[in-house]
């Protein structure tokens, strides 16, 4: 199965349903005030502003995998996943200072310009802060909100709920340990790894399959082989997401290349390459790393230090590795070959993605 296609044909279908969606809470919010108005409007543009909507196509496919047979209602409720993605996104965006998301400006960002031109009385930046964060939280509850509301059977909903609570306590805990790295300074590859799993692996790729299958009804034997794929290629995914954060276009990418560099932050790529740098590198990348005036030419700089210490080869046979990892588990397992076809073939997509 060519992933990518599927994952294409799957977003396609899915943005229809999330502008129909989309409508239908305006139209409540325009009941209640423009302030509300607004709020939705803004998580629409950031949701349909872009993303690939793999975590929705893995939230179907767990479902499938599962023996789940009802497409239509699945389709309709892995919308879910996505505004749950959304109210994510939006409060990291606040955490690291992001001001652009998918190519548009970041939520918290378009109420600090509301704040400088409409509210001279208050601080812009904590006024865009404050209300981005209250519009992620209306985002998490329009994410519940649609699994409370789905046609399933009341246990199946309620199991999948009290899952979707657990991927967000995790993530939850995965990024509260990115940021105490951040503050450190300093990491291990097993702490990378660690943070890894909790941020990415649980929450893109685990979670939406089991919330999938919950929904199917489903026991925990495939909930286990699920998770026996899932663990190993989310990792693996967010290596190959911090590769392209240093050596992907900015115009792909949909924010600046290197945030991640300007930040701070401690990815396997940087807790590589200074293990194996010599004084002039480590000193070299030391003064880069959290330097948000970092320029092109030490973006170059940076990039080159990086292939030179073998951190960049090193982080891809790692993402190699891993993929080969759990698509060897999802082979062995006992769920249906259309669901394998389709977890193989994104296995390998995700880790070879330019973006």
């Amino acid at each position: 199965m060519d992933a990518k296609t599927e994952l294409q044909k799957y977003k396609k279908i899915l943005d229809l349903k999330l502008k129909e969606y989309f409508a239908v809470k305006i139209g409540e919010a325009k009941k209640i005030s423009p302030l509300a108005v607004q709020a939705v409007r803004n998580i629409e543009e950031m949701t349909l502003a872009g993303g690939k909507r793999v975590r929705a196509a893995f939230m179907y496919w767990g479902y499938k995998a599962a023996g789940g047979r009802e497409n239509a209602k699945m389709i309709e409720v892995s919308m879910s996943i996505e505004l749950s993605h959304i109210f994510l996104l939006i409060h990291d965006d606040i955490i690291d200072g992001d001001e652009f998301r998918h190519g548009v400006s970041a939520v918290h960002k378009k109420y600090e310009g509301i704040a400088r031109k409409f509210y001279r009385r208050v601080e812009p930046v904590h006024f865009g802060e404050s209300m981005g964060m209250i519009v992620g939280d209306m985002a998490a509850a329009f994410g519940n909100e649609i699994i409370f509301n789905s046609k399933f059977s009341p246990k199946d909903i309620m199991r999948t709920l009290d899952k979707l609570q657990k991927i967000v306590s995790m993530t939850v805990v995965g990024e509260m340990s990115d940021i105490v790295l951040e503050a450190k300074g300093k990491a291990t590859e097993k702490d990378v790894l660690e943070v890894h799993e909790q941020k990415t692996a649980k929450y893109t790729v685990e979670g939406p399959l089991h919330l999938g299958a919950l929904l199917a009804g489903t026991d925990k034997k495939v909930l286990d082989a699920l998770s026996a794929y899932a663990v190993p290629v989310g990792i693996a995914f967010q290596i190959q997401d911090d590769i392209l954060g240093v050596f992907g276009s900015e115009e792909k990418l949909g924010k600046p290349v290197c945030s991640d560099l300007r930040e701070g932050k401690q990815t396997l790529l940087i807790v590589k390459a200074l293990e194996k740098a010599n004084n002039e590198q480590e000193k070299k990348l030391k003064a880069m790393i959290g330097n948000r005036d970092i320029k092109e030419e030490d973006v170059e700089e940076f990039r080159k230090i990086i292939r030179e210490t073998g951190s960049l080869r090193y982080s891809q046979n790692m993402a190699c590795d891993l993929i080969e990892k759990g698509k060897t588990e999802v082979l062995n397992s006992d769920i249906s070959s259309k669901s394998k076809n389709f977890l193989v073939g994104v296995a390998d997509y995700m880790v070879n993605r330019e973006v």
